[in-house]
């Protein structure tokens, strides 16, 4: 009996310590996680319910003059009692929205295209093409943007020096001088009712299609080296042309490795801060301002800390139930709940 209770406690010894040394491993990245994002995020929030601004940095939340406000930072902000020009915050989410949407929807059917192209039987130096369209994924935001800043300048810009060389071909002889980052007139006025989509915009979509297409063409290049080749053989053999076996194999056997992308490359443009702001700072007149850039801008010139952190709880919020919708309808995450 004294040595089945021994071996019994020594059991449960080894399955007590089976259980806990996982969590013993995770304790070092949960310290770090509770101090460079737990506590911030927490913080944050109790920020966004006062009224903290630059005569509270010394002290914090211990302050004497700061002031408990409640939830006023959320009102004003919502209902626009800001004390900040040209700002409206529904027509900055819905630019926020538009603008990530409009990216996807260039990035991704281009970057699948452009995968199928270079992924062609017998295509000469297919390697080198797939080498060069990695280096926009390579390089920073920042740089991109300040590059494309410079392209799109009204007087010394390549763009416009391009259409001026273009314009002469039709006997043109004055030089074009389009103000990209500056024009406030809409080129389409009903686009987007709530909002001025102006030079800028297209200016930035050009640039960032750029920028996104080669990442949505990596994917698609990887998941296209998986579709068995037999599958396009026998569609061959059975008279499918290839627009007909592109429908019906490569585009139903790309969705499980493209909707996740998709909902990264979305996530991506819509909080893409240091291409926004290096590009046009949120110009002309805020047109082109998304939620992050404008949380930022809070902070940097208006020192309004309190209504800085109630902007990006709201911000995490509608980032969080654009996860939820997304995920719902394309059930990207099925297969890891199963």
């Amino acid at each position: 009996m004294a040595s089945t209770s021994m071996i019994e406690r020594a059991k449960k010894k080894s399955d007590f310590r089976k259980t806990v040394t996982p969590y013993m491993y995770l304790v070092p990245a949960f310290l770090v996680m509770a101090v460079i994002t737990f506590y911030p995020l927490i913080y944050q929030v109790v920020v966004s319910f006062t009224d903290f601004q630059t005569k509270d940095l010394l002290r914090g939340l211990a302050s004497e003059k700061l002031n408990q406000v409640g939830v006023q930072n959320y009102v004003d902000i919502l209902a626009g009692g800001l004390p900040v020009q040209n700002f409206d915050f529904f027509r900055v989410l819905t630019y926020n929205l538009w603008w990530a949407i409009t990216n996807v929807a260039l990035h991704v059917p281009a970057g699948i295209v452009i995968a199928v192209l270079l992924n062609t039987p017998g295509l000469w130096m297919k390697r080198i093409y797939r080498s060069l369209y990695i280096l926009p994924v390579v390089i920073p935001p920042l740089v991109v943007a300040t590059v494309w800043r410079n392209i799109f300048d009204e007087q010394y810009g390549a763009m416009n020096q391009f259409l001026t060389s273009a314009a002469m071909l039709f006997g043109s002889i004055d030089p074009v001088r389009i103000r990209w980052l500056e024009d406030f007139t809409p080129p389409i006025a009903w686009l987007l009712p709530n909002g001025p989509l102006t030079l800028a915009y297209y200016a930035m979509m050009i640039a960032n299609f750029w920028l996104g297409w080669p990442f949505m063409t990596l994917v698609a290049t990887g998941a296209l080296q998986s579709i068995p080749k037999d599958l396009y053989e026998a569609a061959s053999i059975d008279g499918a042309s290839a627009y007909q076996q592109f429908m019906n194999i490569t585009v139903p056997l790309l969705r499980p490795a493209m909707i996740p992308a998709t909902i990264y490359g979305f996530t991506t443009s819509f909080n893409l801060f240091s291409f926004v702001f290096f590009m046009t700072g949120g110009g002309p007149a805020r047109s082109t301002e998304i939620l992050v850039t404008f949380a930022y801008d809070l902070v940097r010139n208006l020192r309004l800390y309190g209504a800085a952190a109630a902007f990006s709880v709201i911000v995490f919020f509608v980032a969080l139930i654009i996860f939820l919708i997304t995920n719902r309808l394309t059930k990207a995450t099925e297969n890891i709940v199963e």
